[in-house]
């Protein structure tokens, strides 16, 4: 049993819970979709259920402990244990300290951050009791690298500091802890501010020199969130068609 949050999307087209979600439901999860906006949740399972897969919707701010405590309540409730968590909300600002209001800083911080801990505080004593289970904390390689946007550089590389401790403090409680680091994939949280011009440079700037979609990050969640990564924890997977390991320098045209 499943727990996605943000398992909705923003406009039209997949984001990445809402590809981990369907995903998971066809490898034979049963998902509760958590989502600020119900009606988004509410569209990620009408998919599901038009496939044969099993989920329900639930709505919840994941930057409030009680609602966090609620949602993995709602999935005991429903389903009777809880085995994979996948933290996956997530927004950006992209000023640099010099421009971002601070309560602007506060609010991405406790979206992109201290929401993984919320959920994951409520989530690990019932994986524990399930008897072991899977966190999945969705980052970004933007928590290794600048990425013009300050607050959220310092949100994503917290959430891979969490992830670490979490995987250390866990893993003898049959917990492992890992986290996905996307980079520029295509998803509705950015196609409203992204251009065609920029689209393609983002493309070229990968070393396969392929877009990126959510798919991509759904199925690395699948491989985490099963037997087969049994050995893996405190892990940092980076999904990004090799955008990270390129020198703009030296491979300016893309090639």
């Amino acid at each position: 049993m499943a727990i996605i949050t943000g398992a909705g999307s923003r406009g039209p087209g997949v984001g990445n819970g809402k590809a981990t979600a369907i995903l998971f439901c066809r490898e034979g999860a049963r998902v509760l979709l958590v989502d600020r906006e119900l009606e988004r949740a509410r569209e990620t399972l009408a998919q599901i259920e038009a496939e044969g897969g099993t989920a329900s919707a639930f709505q919840a701010d994941v930057t409030v402990e009680a609602e966090c405590k609620a949602l993995v309540d709602e999935a005991i409730a429903r389903y009777g244990r809880l085995d994979i968590l996948d933290n996956n909300v997530g927004n950006s600002h992209r000023q640099p300290v010099t421009e971002i209001d601070p309560d602007e800083w506060d609010a991405l911080l406790r979206l992109n951050l201290k929401s993984v801990m919320l959920t994951s505080r409520h989530a690990i004593p019932r994986m524990i009791e399930s008897g072991g289970g899977s966190i999945i904390n969705i980052a970004s390689i933007a928590g290794f690298r600048a990425s013009k946007d300050a607050a959220y550089t310092a949100s994503k590389a917290g959430v891979i500091g969490l992830t670490i401790s979490m995987a250390a403090d866990h893993g003898r409680q049959g917990i492992r802890v890992n986290a996905i680091a996307p980079g520029p994939v295509y998803t509705p949280m950015v196609a409203w501010r992204i251009s065609d011009e920029m689209r393609e440079h983002r493309k070229n700037s990968t070393a396969l020199g392929v877009e990126g979609t959510a798919w991509d990050v759904g199925w690395a969640a699948v491989y985490l969130a099963s037997e087969e990564s049994r050995w893996v924890t405190g892990a940092v997977l980076t999904v990004d068609g090799g955008a990270t390991i390129m020198s703009p320098h030296a491979y300016r045209d893309g090639r």
